[in-house]
């Protein structure tokens, strides 16, 4: 079977590599030129859910310049545990943490000032420490330490036990909480699928065998929807595409897997040109879909050549069209440079920090090609992942026109590095597109037969070996 011939995939930028960060949870780095601290100035918040929270500490040297710092303070209950960090090294003995810089941030100006977080657990209480030092010398500077709500509210009581072992059944409704997905028991996890290819070309890759097998072959968590809207796609038949995302949504929830809605924007790049359309479609599925536990929704795909303050605007718009409906559901925003956080376009997630979007329960999107986008996106997805929701709602272990041969080492750093901060990711694609990305070889998906390896493209070897490994979902 020859594909319907199509644009170009992907026109994300390649950038040049740098190192890799590498955290480790508890091995120290090698000494560097540490000086005391003669004033220094800590911002503590946090985010916290049931059990657990992220927290964010931001330290501001107002005494002499230091190269290489160690950050001290205790935790005021016992039952208050470090976990995951990032930006920085940590070790706990007790109550008594101590976090030391890593390579990038270890020189600190007077004046200047560095953030750190790590996701952390509670038993009885949670309250913020109040001391802290910066080599030692105490932080007299220091602001009043905050704790700030969950950015979706918990249960005002525990779930019941899962009734089922499918993602959906064990998992409920999901939340964002903190830098966080987490499911109905208020704990982070992550969810590992495919995307679909566009509707519109790939139609015969989704019959109930092709679902059938992403469920329970591939073990999959996710099916993400990817709807065209221009390249043929909803705006030549908005009733028709509508009926087939609705479709798929369906068959997602019969078997347990959750589906993200992807309105699949590229070319034009600016969400505005189809902020109506958007507006009538997420009004639509979400009315529709409303009841339902398992719908995502992606309102832009990858915007570019256009301002992050345009696609703020326009998710500040779609946003509450979607909540009028289903004031649960999560809802995950394209960010600038083909959803890179800016950084294919020269950029980087400061600019969302500075100004997020003004809505609750919302992630942000991230998008790379392993072969073309290496160390320099690692980087910054682990920086901004210490501050932002992130979902790599699609990614390929190819370069960024979804063509050429598997990066498999890269592909495996990038999925490494998801697993290790729980972020969330879609493959791209679960079609049998004649590009190195698809999942299935030429032909697969008029023929019928979807399970086993004997159909696989190697990309889609590769993606099946990684998804269909056990999940990872608390329950308590």
């Amino acid at each position: 079977m020859t594909p319907v011939p199509r644009p170009t995939r992907r026109t994300l930028l390649a950038a040049s590599a740098v190192g890799a960060l590498t955290l480790a949870a508890t091995a120290l780095l090698p000494a560097v030129q540490a000086q005391a601290a003669t004033g220094c100035a800590v911002t503590y918040t946090s985010n916290e859910w049931q059990g657990g929270f992220t927290a964010t500490v931001t330290i501001k040297n107002l005494g002499d310049p230091v190269n290489g710092w160690t950050l001290g303070f205790s935790f005021p209950t016992a039952g208050q545990r470090v976990g995951q960090g990032w930006s920085a090294t940590y070790q706990q003995t007790g109550t008594a943490v101590t976090a030391r810089n890593v390579d990038y941030n270890g020189v600190l100006g007077t004046g200047a000032s560095t953030s750190i977080g790590f996701n952390g657990t509670w038993t009885g209480a949670n309250p913020a420490p109040t001391a802290f030092t910066l080599n030692g010398t105490a932080c007299t500077g220091s602001t009043t330490p905050t704790s700030t709500p969950p950015t979706s509210t918990p249960p005002t009581s525990t779930p019941p036990p899962p009734t089922g072992s499918t993602p959906v059944a064990v998992n409920g409704q999901l939340r964002v909480c903190g830098v966080n997905l987490c499911n109905q028991y208020g704990r982070p996890i992550q969810l590992r699928g495919m995307s679909t290819h566009g509707l519109q070309w790939f139609a015969q890759c989704y019959p109930d065998a092709s679902l059938d097998a992403l469920a329970n072959d591939w073990r999959a968590d996710l099916l993400r929807i990817s709807m065209y809207v221009q390249e043929q796609g909803y705006e030549t038949d908005p009733a028709g595409f509508t009926n087939r995302v609705n479709t798929l949504v369906d068959k997602a929830e019969a078997r347990g897997m959750y589906a993200l809605i992807d309105f699949h924007t590229l070319t034009p790049g600016d969400p505005m040109f189809n902020l109506d359309r958007a507006k009538t479609f997420f009004a639509q599925v979400s009315a529709r879909n409303a009841a339902k536990k398992n719908v995502i929704y992606e309102i832009t795909n990858e915007p570019n050549g256009v301002s992050w303050s345009t696609i703020r605007n326009y998710a500040e718009q779609v946003i509450p069209v979607i909540r009028a409906n289903d004031p649960d559901a999560v809802v995950i925003v394209g960010t600038r440079g083909w959803s890179s956080l800016g950084v294919s376009e020269g950029g980087n997630s400061d600019e969302i920090v500075a100004n997020p979007v003004r809505a609750d329960n919302i992630m942000y999107a991230f998008h790379f090609y392993a072969a073309s986008h290496r160390d320099n996106y690692r980087t910054e997805v682990q920086r901004a992942a210490a501050r932002l929701p992130l979902f790599v709602t699609e990614f390929g272990t190819v370069t960024y026109t979804g063509d050429g041969a598997v990066d498999t080492a890269s592909s495996t750093a990038w999925l490494d590095l998801l697993d290790r901060l729980k972020i969330s990711y879609a493959n791209w694609t679960y079609s049998d597109a004649a590009e190195g990305s698809a999942a299935f070889k030429p032909g697969t998906c008029y023929a019928g037969t979807f399970a086993g390896t004997s159909v696989l493209t190697p990309s889609g070897v590769f993606m099946r070996e990684r998804i269909r490994t056990p999940d990872n979902f608390p329950t308590s």
